[in-house]
């Protein structure tokens, strides 16, 4: 009988843990978006004459919900304007896939995923977009473009005394000039406002800033990003 009433202790033990309340298993936001599963990364194909749509994006990404989040509220825009009568020459299109980054360069790591949107719904020219996503290993927090945190979910990526566009739009304007080859020309008020630096990915090189098309370029450059070496910024990082 003793050994009997052990064995169900242990039992218990492993289906509730040591609370008593079972573990609940993780969300499947995969599942939730009507995607398949490809290991480590979700697929998200729509067909119709009026539209495509493909999506993929990474399911090892700590923090799926925020993903989920833009994935759905992009995809669902799309769909509003695709199935509109509006007359079209061809289907409109929906293309979103992912680059994973990641940094291991002491005092702690990070992980990120940057999502490329491409669009077209029928107007002059198609849309290139960029949402990242980055997150402090050790803090188990996402990171964010600031010097401070603004809440507690959250981890600054400057030092709270920093003032990194004085150090960081130069380099991006001068890397532009040598992609486009030519002379670049960008608006002061654009260059150090730190909205259009919102998009970024932190990696052992330094730090990735992605600009989606229109944002600091004329709409014909398309996206463009630029690496900003970790040794012009390194005592700047949080």
């Amino acid at each position: 009988m003793r050994i009997l009433k052990l064995t169900v202790l242990v039992a218990a033990v492993v289906l509730f843990g040591c609370s008593g309340v079972a573990a609940a298993a993780p969300k499947n936001y995969c599942a939730d978006l009507k995607g398949v599963d490809a290991g480590q990364a979700c697929q998200i194909q729509m067909s119709d004459p009026a539209y495509n749509v493909n999506i993929s994006f990474p399911t090892d990404y700590p923090d799926q919900k925020s993903v989920a989040d833009y994935i759905t509220q992009t995809r669902d825009g799309f769909l509003n304007v695709a199935k509109s009568p509006a007359p079209r020459d061809m289907p409109y299109e929906l293309d979103i896939t992912a680059t994973n980054y990641g940094s291991a360069i002491p005092p702690r790591g990070t992980q990120a995923v940057v999502l490329k949107t491409y669009q077209q719904v029928g107007g002059a020219h198609p849309q290139t977009l960029y949402k990242a996503f980055n997150w402090d290993q050790t803090y188990r927090k996402s990171i964010a473009y600031a010097t401070t945190a603004d809440d507690n979910k959250t981890q600054p990526l400057w030092q709270p005394t920093a003032d990194p566009l004085k150090v960081v739009f130069p380099i991006v304007q001068s890397e532009l000039q040598k992609q486009t080859g030519q002379q670049v020309s960008i608006a002061p008020s654009a260059g150090y406002d730190p909205m259009n630096y919102q998009e970024f990915a932190v990696t052992n090189d330094g730090v990735i800033f992605f600009f989606s098309q229109g944002v600091l370029l004329p709409e014909a450059a398309g996206a463009t990003q630029v690496l900003v070496p970790r040794s012009a910024i390194d005592p700047m990082l949080a």
